[in-house]
């Protein structure tokens, strides 16, 4: 047994949960900050030198609120859906590439946990495990308003789910592969965006969705729902709840930038590989800013709208954005893949535009 290997896999799974529970605290700072520069507002500035110190101030909070547990609740199942949704969202980043290998101590060490050779399935795969969280934390509390929340979002992500595995099906085509080490070696050249930008947009569409994030956060919309599914939760309960929906985050955006964005690939980091794990960072910072922009800016959604949405536009749309693609990569003309893909997003925009104006003026 290869225990320096042991080791390896053994550090390099603790340093990755560090770095997502860290990552999870200073993305609420983060998200805060933005909003309040976006509202302009000042936003948290008190707890340490300009707020810094503001998510350990919210986690000791949360380690002392009192924990309830209704007494009509189904208690073996309410304490096991936080844990359920919270998993899946720590183990998806052990497939990510994080930087390009590296020397360290006489071995070469690859800056990823597993390197699966069926990384998007596992991906695809783990990620749907989560709803199994919400809904049962929407049965088990025997609230009306939580179970109302648990079962919109089984049915928003499932009906997302499919969109997102279309868009999923573009980098494999582009790369011929399903491991994430082979599709970002494959952007080393030319990103998957430029190849596909509206498979790109998609996919990020149909993340927020995934995530629950605005302007889908129909589960939890406080105006009709109180707080949706986790109504009845308080304290690490509602804590885990909370760093699912984070680290979901953090982990999509790895994702995206993988797939879509070159992963660790930039200027220099052929001669200096460390510069990798950067620009995936910068990466991910930037696309996680996208998604709180996209928080500040629009409104949510009306839940009949979101369904016919998910299902009539963006379903059609990934179908025939990877026959596009698959036709671009057989006819080897990949300059048609962008062009036939914008033409057919404008003219999806252009149809969903009319219908909107002929029901807002019919």
């Amino acid at each position: 047994m290869d225990y320096a290997l042991l080791i390896e896999w053994t550090l390099k799974g603790l340093i990755l949960i560090l770095v997502l529970l860290g990552g999870f605290a200073y993305l609420t700072l983060y998200e805060r900050k933005a909003l309040a520069r976006i509202q302009v507002r000042i936003g948290p500035n008190r707890a340490g030198p300009w707020g810094l110190l503001q998510p350990v101030a919210d986690g000791i909070k949360l380690i002392f609120k009192e924990e309830f547990t209704p007494a009509t609740a189904d208690k073996v199942l309410f304490l096991l859906a936080p844990i359920i949704t919270v998993v899946p969202a720590l183990v998806i980043p052990a497939v990510i590439p994080w930087g390009p290998p590296v020397q360290l101590f006489g071995r070469t060490i690859t800056l990823q946990i597993a390197d699966l050779n069926v990384g998007v399935l596992y991906i695809m795969a783990i990620a749907s495990i989560s709803v199994y969280g919400i809904v049962l934390a929407g049965w088990a509390s025997n609230n009306k308003y939580a179970m109302l929340g648990g079962i919109r979002s089984s049915a928003q992500m499932i009906s997302y789910e499919l969109a997102l595995g279309l868009a999923f099906v573009v980098p494999i085509l582009l790369s011929d592969s399903m491991r994430l080490s082979e599709i970002v070696a494959a952007q080393r050249s030319i990103w998957f965006v430029v190849l596909q930008p509206v498979g790109t947009l998609i996919f990020l569409v149909a993340t927020l969705a995934e995530v629950n994030r605005a302007p889908f956060d129909m589960p939890e919309a406080e105006q009709e729902l109180t707080a949706g599914y986790h109504t009845e939760y308080s304290g690490m309960k509602f804590a885990l709840f909370f760093m699912a929906e984070y680290d979901k985050m953090i982990a999509i955006s790895a994702i995206a930038a993988s797939l879509f964005f070159g992963g660790y690939w930039g200027p220099g980091v052929e001669r200096f590989p460390w510069l990798g794990p950067l620009y995936m960072f910068l990466k991910i910072v930037i696309l996680l800013f996208g998604m709180i922009w996209v928080r500040a800016t629009l409104p949510r959604i009306r839940y009949d709208r979101l369904m016919a949405f998910g299902w009539k536009v963006l379903l059609p749309l990934a179908l025939f954005i990877v026959f596009v693609t698959a036709l671009g990569i057989l006819l080897e003309q990949l300059w048609l893949i962008p062009l036939l893909s914008v033409m057919a997003g404008v003219a999806t925009s252009l149809l969903v535009t009319r219908s909107l104006w002929r029901k807002v003026y019919a």
